[in-house]
């Protein structure tokens, strides 16, 4: 199986569960909007070919804004600011086929291996592909202990120095622009995939993971004041995620997931929709009844087509794949036996996928699936640290010193929010993920010393001991 197969079913397939009641968004107040970033991928697009991204001898460079710092957060910049990396964006990674391949197959792994450990009553949906950006950024700045734990776990099987220009690639080759998709008469495909960084005004990160970023990511550094307007901030983030889902993804980071503590947010946020290469006819639609895991009967409105899909039967399950306009991707439905959804449940991996997908011949059927529209919030950190990825959750363990330079940030929270919206017209889906990062401690007020009274005072060699001078100071005027 190629890995552009498996990245874009594990990003764009929907896994639900039973029916559930739709996850109802939280309003919440909106923020100022920050400052436009260096430009995000947001185009209509159409899918990678076989070979995605070609090697080039000389990496391009995008024009960046003139920047007057690659270390961004300056004590005197007013919160909101985007101070840009001096570094641009590489728009022609090069990255071997090979490469990506393997950052494929990890990150596809990852998307299965948390969908074993997620707690899964009802419905569920979520894009692995927008947590493995985001955690990807956050790796950049990991080290020791921290950076072994968190490949593992994300299945980062490349060396830092190619997972990053791999995600470059990954990302440009899925959000390239194509003028026309399939024979021109098709409506368009729209997939945005955006990047956005968030550091405290005053504080120190180092140049070379900002500049990392920036190259890889596309992101600059918005500045904002977490330790003295925590709610202010966390308005300005959420609204960022709105405006790149479309609306979709509201209130992310919930009311005190950023506190005083917080020095960072890495944001990551995809917005798809697509129409069907072959669109249900509305007038076919029909409520028809379907069954919960739970139990029971519920009635749903069921719509109804006959054409031609993949298709693939296999012991206790059957796979159904509708192509969007373009035929660069696709819906996988994984139906299985009656009775048999748990086992068939515990038994999907990453691999048990890629038969599926091996598996597919197009069919003519009578197709029969409920319309559904429903969200979903997860709140990874325990889960994240249950799969191994422990000490960057602990604040006297975690080692991301490759952020700042020293040992005092750690991840507060990992936070992830999903919207799907399936009807006889196509796919709407987006999702957003925000990685908080935080000290361990707030820094200790500043005491007052006024010396304005007699003084002894000393000069000394520090790594000695040894008093050079010594001396008191009665009257500085005399």
């Amino acid at each position: 199986m190629k890995w552009r197969d498996v990245v874009l079913l594990v990003m764009l397939m929907s896994v639900t569960g039973c029916t559930g009641a739709p996850i109802a968004p939280t309003a919440i107040p909106v923020g100022p909007t920050p400052t436009s970033a260096q430009p995000t991928a947001t185009q209509e697009v159409a899918m990678p070919t076989e070979t995605p991204v070609s090697p080039t001898p000389e990496p391009t460079l995008e024009p960046t804004p003139a920047s007057p710092t690659s270390t961004p957060a300056e004590s005197g910049r007013p919160p909101g600011e985007m101070v840009q990396s001096e570094e641009a964006r590489v728009t022609s990674p090069d990255v071997a086929a090979e490469t990506l391949e393997t950052l494929a197959a990890g990150n596809s792994a990852f998307a299965f291996d948390l969908y074993q450990a997620l707690d899964k009553e009802g419905n569920l949906f979520y894009s692995p592909h927008s947590i493995s950006l985001a955690l990807a950024m956050t790796y950049a700045g990991a080290e020791g202990d921290t950076e072994q734990q968190m490949a593992e776990v994300m299945r980062f099987d490349l060396p830092q120095t190619r997972l990053h220009p791999a995600f470059n690639a990954l990302d440009l080759a899925l959000t390239r622009t194509d003028d026309e998709m399939g024979d021109g008469t098709e409506e368009r495909f729209q997939l945005n995939v955006a990047n956005a960084i968030w550091g405290q005004q005053g504080y120190d990160f180092l140049s070379d993971y900002l500049d990392l970023l920036a190259r890889n990511y596309g992101a600059g550094l918005r500045v904002l004041d977490f330790e003295a307007a925590p709610e202010e901030a966390r308005e300005t983030v959420n609204e960022w995620v709105s405006q790149e889902t479309e609306g979709k993804i509201k209130d992310l980071i919930p009311r005190g997931g950023i506190n005083p503590l917080t020095r960072l947010v890495l944001t990551n946020a995809i917005y798809f929709n697509a129409a069907w290469r072959h669109p249900f006819e509305k007038e076919q639609t029909e409520d028809g009844p379907f069954y919960p895991l739970a139990g029971g009967e519920v009635t749903v409105p069921m719509m109804q087509q006959t054409e031609k899909f993949g298709y693939v039967k296999g012991e206790g399950f059957q796979a159904i794949e509708l192509p969007y306009v373009g035929g660069r991707t696709s819906m996988l439905i994984l139906l299985p036996d009656a009775g048999a959804f748990e086992a068939f449940e515990t038994s999907l991996d990453a691999e048990r996928m890629g038969a599926v997908v091996q598996g597919i011949e197009r069919r003519n059927m009578v197709l029969t699936m409920p319309k559904f529209t429903f969200e979903t919030r997860l709140d990874l950190a325990q889960i994240l640290a249950d799969m191994g990825m422990e000490s960057a959750f602990d604040p006297g363990a975690a080692n991301f010193s490759g952020m700042n330079g020293d040992r005092e940030l750690f991840i507060q929270g990992v936070l992830h929010k999903a919207f799907v919206a399936v009807d006889e017209a196509g796919t709407e889906a987006a999702a957003a993920t925000g990685v908080v990062v935080g000290i361990t401690a707030m820094p200790e007020e500043p005491i007052e010393v006024t010396v304005d009274r007699p003084f002894i005072f000393a000069i000394r060699d520090i790594e000695t001991g040894a008093i050079l001078f010594l001396g008191r100071v009665t009257n500085p005027g005399q």
